[in-house]
Parts: C-alpha cells; sequence; structure tokens
C-alpha cells in the first residue's frame, strides 16, 4: 500500500520559544510562557493571563 505524508510545519512554535533553539531551553529551564495579555485590552474579563506566542511574524520568525 502506498502511504503519502504531508510535512505541514517543522518545530514548535509556543509561548515558550519559536523553533527548538529556543524552545527547548526554556522548557528544560521551566520556564513559563504565561503571562497578562498583551494583545488586546482584556478589562472586561475575568482572566487576564494568556499564553501568547511573541514575536511571530511568519515570514520572518522562523530561521532554523
Amino acid at each position: 500500500m502506498l502511504r503519502r505524508v504531508v510535512v505541514t510545519g517543522l518545530g514548535p512554535m509556543s509561548p515558550t520559544g519559536i523553533g527548538k533553539k529556543k524552545f527547548w531551553p526554556n522548557t528544560c529551564n521551566a520556564i513559563s510562557g504565561i503571562g497578562r495579555i498583551s494583545t488586546f485590552a482584556p478589562p472586561s474579563l475575568s482572566c487576564q493571563l494568556s499564553g501568547e506566542v511573541q514575536g511571530f511574524d511568519p515570514p520572518t520568525s522562523y530561521s532554523e
């Protein structure tokens, strides 16, 4: 049986880092990616914390 594989991405994109060079050391050192919401003003929300992916710009962010 012929099986096809599609690679849709390489490396992690998470609140603790984009790409394995940033993500893995932060994960090993228990660095949290959780912080106050910064991409919009959340005054009406009961929770104002999130795990935002900081600094993601598709054309330039991933360079591994």
